[in-house]
């Protein structure tokens, strides 16, 4: 690593989040971590840790992302959630990953192959309208045509759920039409069956025909927002949300999070070098900043080709404790901060973390937290700390 810019994930804090997931939500069979996206951008190294912790089921998006997790653990059992290519069947029986069925002519091209112990999910669309089987007949005839072929074995049924069912009522019709599409089988007989993710996990309660959920987002330290009612404004707001939820006849929501859930990541690179700017100058292309006073420039080897997003010029960046903003425009390799005497070459900076929290750069920028941390590029090494 000649460069000097890491990604820091602390294991200790992710593995805490994972343990209190667990203990809070503590009625399901099925804990499957959702570790796509280079498990939300830190990096597959974290898979001992959240096994470690209760996770007892990964998830991925692609065959790609289902061998890097397996470096990590031999025999944990891994669902991927997009179609993988029927020629690539036979190495997912090998490796014990479990395909998903999301469409009718996939099955029918599956249902000829002579395969043996191979698992499988069928994804229904209830309304996301992505992914997945949106007919009861055809879901039936899938369901029918496993159960007379021995080499496929049926682990699973799942949805995707578009909204967390707080002020809106899509979250109920989906649930509603998973039933509809699974009422003429009896999902007891369906070792696995989950709709649920972060969001709704802290939103909702377990629907009587689930036993397992998907967690994400929120084993990263991804929470909903809850806004509490109070003062005048939160007078009116729950007036006016409670209104909603009765015209619109919505389940109950939780109003506040159960669940305590902290951000392990933290974007950090050296200061290479620091420079005096004289009053009237100005820092980069386009001269985007001129100086008011004579100040100190640091210069970070990290920008917008790294995956940091050239909205990050509304961020701010921790030296030593104390934040500093970025000036100029985001470069391609560079990041130039406005800084004082007491910056020095050599000195860490932390562009995401910590000081410059997550929540605090997704806000800065106009992004969310999902994608401050996923953008950044799988090159920059993560380092782990903490953790076994």
């Amino acid at each position: 690593m000649y460069r000097k810019v890491h990604v820091e994930i602390d294991l200790d804090v992710i593995g805490n989040n994972v343990s209190n997931i667990l203990t809070q939500y503590n009625n399901y069979d099925y804990y499957i971590g959702v570790v796509k996206g280079n498990a939300y951008g830190h990096g597959f190294g974290i898979v001992p840790t959240l096994i470690e912790n209760g996770i007892n089921y990964l998830a991925v998006s692609s065959l790609d992302e289902a061998f890097e997790v397996r470096q990590y653990n031999n025999t944990i059992p891994i669902l991927i959630m997009e179609p993988v290519q029927i020629n690539e069947i036979e190495i997912c029986v090998k490796h014990n990953f479990t395909i998903t069925i999301s469409n009718y002519e996939y099955w029918l091209e599956l249902s000829t192959m002579n395969i043996n112990h191979l698992k499988v999910h069928i994804k229904l669309d209830t309304g996301l309208n992505r992914l997945g089987i949106d007919s009861k007949e055809k879901f039936e005839n899938i369901y029918h045509g496993i159960g007379a072929k021995p080499g496929i074995f049926l682990e699973g049924v799942f949805t995707h759920l578009a909204t967390t069912g707080v002020l809106d009522d899509l979250y109920d019709k989906q649930v509603t039409k998973f039933s509809e599409l699974t009422a003429g089988i009896n999902l007891r007989e369906i070792p696995m069956v989950h709709i649920g993710r972060s969001a709704t996990l802290e939103t909702k309660k377990k629907p009587p025909f689930v036993n397992g959920v998907r967690i994400g987002a929120l084993m990263f330290g991804i929470s909903q927002i809850f806004r509490p009612y109070v003062g005048i404004k939160g007078k009116l707001r729950k007036i006016r949300d409670t209104r909603i939820k009765k015209k619109l006849n919505i389940s109950t929501s939780y109003e506040t999070s159960m669940v305590d859930v902290s951000f392990g990541f933290a974007l950090k690179a050296e200061v290479m070098e620091v420079n005096k700017l004289y009053a009237g100058e100005t820092v980069g292309y386009g001269g985007t900043f001129k100086a008011e006073r004579d100040t100190y420039i640091a210069v970070l080897p990290i920008g917008y080709a790294d995956g940091l997003h050239t909205s990050y010029r509304h961020g701010k960046v921790a030296i030593n404790g104390k934040l500093y903003r970025v000036v100029g425009i985001i470069n391609m390799c560079m990041v130039t901060i406005e800084v004082d005497a007491n910056v020095r070459p050599h000195d860490m900076a932390t562009l995401i973390g910590e000081a410059a929290s997550v929540k605090r750069i997704a806000t800065a920028t106009g992004n969310n937290a999902y994608v401050v941390m996923t953008q950044i590029i799988k090159e920059i090494p993560r380092i782990y700390k903490g953790g076994s």
